[in-house]
């Protein structure tokens, strides 16, 4: 792993003490970080007890004055390096959340010698201090960020390091090929010494590209339970689809007409069931029809069952065979839902249908809702699922690499063009720890989406 001297040399302004608000605006209780070796002694300067000596892991009441006047009575909160967020002396200020207070604490900081923090730069700093790889600083962002317990879980679980263990597992097996490999490559003048026997690195090869393809194939999932399950609602035109949608939805989202034809483009909404995010995507009516307008409609309808996870076949009639086979070859690889709809017409029930309800006055709907959380891939707290998309073009090419270095055991080629596709697996990975060193603007890129606070 790159040290944490390197880290840093590589980051300019990465030094210095910092500070900033770390609370949202508008609250009744506001809180300024401030870190870096000379926090306690800059917030001294403004509080009315002197923090040179203070006990890590104690709390401090007093106040914030400028000269005699009173700005803010708080409670200051001591964290010493490197037993902080950042791994280094740390000092939060706990105060009123007044927009006038906050900014006027923060002014006094600055006045004696911090500055103010670049968005991300707390977590940065914990990243370059060693306090956490870069995958678990991603994980703050996301947890920073989730809405629904799917995403919060996914978040813990990465801030805990499952990633990190998984992908340290993989490069100490990693790390057992290469240097066989180059152990032999020292000897390369001893052609009858041969350190790494084929057939083994070639199952140990197999096993580890097995398990990055695994991890690979996981960001499918992930990525969906992050941004929300995308659902398709598909059907003949008048078979129900904006009703249904906006009786999931709670609100009149998409204009219900007997009318064939009135849906012309895709209608997005979203909804939480059972901790998880859907994105519901009403449709134009599935029909042979001259209308051009209708036909782009159409289009956009496959386009949406393409993006969908889960695919909601409405009919209300027994479709033709050709509709059946047809409407399940585009569903290939995807959940579909056939759904009879307009029971309460009293129609002959379909043979084909997985469940029935009546959108118009909401029966059936508690089991549609069921049948969608099941749909959802589940994982146990053991299970790694990759969500971010930098995570997955790395794993993407570490399988790439290990693709090639099976070929070359297959193919017996020399020992130091397999170790260096080995090297360069080893990179793709250490890139989502960081243990490798990363470009400047691959980090600059990561933590500028923090919050100013983190």
């Amino acid at each position: 792993m790159a040290s944490i001297t390197n880290r840093q040399s590589s980051i300019p302004n990465s030094q210095g003490t910092i500070c900033a608000v770390a609370t949202a605006p508008g609250g009744a209780l506001g809180i300024i970080r401030i870190s870096g070796p000379q926090a306690l002694e800059i917030v001294s300067h403004c509080f009315t007890k002197d923090l040179s000596a203070a006990q890590p892991g104690t709390l401090h009441y007093g106040h914030i004055r400028v000269g005699g006047e009173v700005v803010d009575e708080v409670v200051v909160s001591v964290f010493r390096a490197p037993r902080s967020y950042t791994g280094e002396d740390c000092v939060e200020i706990s105060c009123h959340g007044s927009h006038y207070i906050l900014n006027k604490v923060v002014e006094l900081l600055i006045r004696h010698g911090a500055r103010l923090a670049n968005p991300g730069e707390f977590t940065q700093r914990a990243f370059l201090n060693g306090k956490m790889d870069l995958s678990q600083a991603e994980a703050v962002a996301d947890l920073i960020a989730s809405k629904t317990k799917a995403t919060h879980d996914l978040a813990i679980r990465q801030l805990r390091g499952g990633i990190s263990s998984e992908l340290t597992t993989l490069r100490d097996q990693l790390l057992r090929l290469t240097s066989l490999l180059e152990l032999e490559l020292d000897f390369a003048d001893h052609e009858e010494l041969e350190f790494a026997d084929r057939t083994e690195l070639l199952t140990l090869a197999r096993t580890i590209d097995r398990r990055v393809s695994q991890l690979a194939d996981s960001f499918q999932t992930g990525n969906a339970l992050k941004n929300g399950i995308p659902v398709a609602i598909v059907g003949a035109p008048n078979v129900g689809k904006s009703t249904l949608l906006n009786v999931l939805v709670g609100e009149e989202r998409a204009i219900v007409s007997d009318i064939q034809g009135t849906t012309r483009d895709a209608i997005e909404d979203t909804i939480q069931l059972g901790g998880i995010t859907f994105r519901f995507i009403d449709t134009a009516g599935i029909r042979h029809t001259d209308d051009c307008i209708e036909q782009l409609g159409i289009e956009r309808t496959f386009a949406a069952i393409e993006r969908a996870s889960v695919v909601l076949w409405l009919i209300d009639k027994e479709p033709a065979a050709a509709e059946i086979t047809g409407m399940r070859g585009r569903c290939t690889g995807k959940t579909l839902l056939i759904v009879q709809n307009k029971i309460d017409k009293g129609n002959g029930y379909c043979g084909i249908a997985d469940l029935t309800l009546s959108a118009k006055y909401g029966k059936g709907l508690d089991e549609l809702r069921e049948r969608l959380i099941s749909a959802v891939p589940t994982a146990s707290d053991s299970d790694v699922i990759i969500t971010n998309a930098r995570h997955f073009e790395a794993l993407c090419r570490a399988h790439d690499s290990l693709t090639r270095v099976l070929d070359g055991l297959t193919s017996s080629l020399p020992s130091d063009l397999i170790a260096e596709d080995l090297r360069l697996t080893l990179t793709s990975l250490a890139e989502i720890t960081g243990g490798a060193i990363t470009p400047l603007e691959t980090l600059n890129n990561i933590f500028s989406h923090f919050c100013v606070g983190k």
